[in-house]
């Protein structure tokens, strides 16, 4: 494979938390080279939730993911980074000279740093148990959602407790027919602003109950029998689409064998986003450390500080941080 031309940083993922990764470094002055297995920038906010409201990235109250990733990826090409898709970084191996081999799926990378910003790494959604799930997944059984109005007008049940399932819900209220919601717990387990939100809208709320039964054909549901939780009671919910949002099985894949400190599918990283290795780091989702909250807006403030320490990292002589005030023009 053709060896590429050595750059500052190379970030290696591009969803929202590499794409601003990217622009900082820019502002840094640095060379950046973004690299990612996906076929286009976003990460999980496009692949799995593109019409999803995102309310942890300041000065928005509600922002769509794929609009947000839009925006950032047009603040990203203002440096004009070099960006790689549908690349999957399986090796890194460091030289003697201080530089670093990134071997892909299609290429040999050469950096002076590396930022890892891969997210939660290789994601699956975990799955329906019933027996007859897979006769509708990926028809009315939906693990991920990518258009809103193919539920225009629908009945739709989401299964779930989190801020996903909470979100879905509330986001479908007015565009579908009638909207449940199961969890199996009475309590859910989203921001408390989304609860409040959710109990005082039109959306039922069904807890604690379980989905016990699909019935339909040819693909198309027609009814849910869900059961309460040790209990006896029993519901037959008419029905057009499920929603499921029981989380997702992460593997950070590779990324283990590349000579990091891990711990339970995160890269452990310092206070300055320094990894085991000197000169590589980890910001977002994809990196660990005691008391640390899983937010976009967090990995946008890790990016900051592991570019300003990897700038650092290859020239002592640079100032730790700088203002960006101090780099554009006020607008006019």
């Amino acid at each position: 494979m053709k060896k590429e031309e050595i750059v500052d940083m190379l970030i290696i993922g591009a969803g929202p938390v590499g794409l601003f990764t990217a622009f900082y470094a820019g502002m840094r002055e640095a060379t950046v080279k973004l690299v990612d297995s996906m076929p286009e920038v976003g990460g999980q906010l496009s692949a799995l939730y593109p019409d999803k409201y995102i309310y942890d990235v300041a000065g928005f109250p509600g922002v769509k993911a794929k609009d947000l990733v839009q925006e950032l990826y047009k603040q990203a090409l203002t440096f004009t980074p070099t960006i790689c898709l549908n690349e999957q970084v399986q090796q890194i191996t460091p030289l003697e000279d201080g530089t670093f081999e990134i071997y892909t799926s299609k290429a040999i990378h050469l950096s002076r740093s590396i930022i890892i910003t891969a997210g939660a790494g290789a994601f699956e959604p975990r799955r329906l148990k019933n027996a007859n799930a897979k006769d509708y997944e990926n028809k009315t059984l939906h693990y991920f959602v990518n258009d809103l109005e193919q539920f225009r007008g629908k009945r739709v049940l989401v299964c779930g407790g989190g801020d996903s399932a909470v979100d879905w819900a509330l986001a479908l209220e007015p565009i579908a027919q009638d909207v449940t919601l199961i969890h199996r717990r009475e309590d859910f387990r989203a921001h408390e602003s989304s609860i409040s939100n959710l109990k005082a809208s039109s959306v039922t709320i069904r807890t604690p109950f379980e989905l016990a039964e699909l019935l339909g054909s040819a693909g198309q549901l027609h009814q849910a029998i869900i059961q309460e939780v040790k209990g006896a009671r029993e519901e037959i919910l008419e029905i057009d689409d499920i929603i499921v949002n029981y989380g997702f099985i992460t593997n950070i894949g590779p990324i283990k064998s590349w000579g990091l400190e891990t711990t339970k599918n995160a890269v452990t990283v310092n206070g300055r986003m320094e990894t085991n290795i000197n000169g590589i780091y980890a910001a977002g989702d994809i990196c660990g450390y005691d008391g640390k909250p899983k937010l976009i807006a967090t990995g946008f403030g890790e990016a900051t500080i592991a570019v300003n320490h990897a700038k650092s990292y290859l020239d002592p002589k640079a100032k730790l941080s700088v203002h960006s005030t101090h780099l554009f023009a006020s607008p006019s």
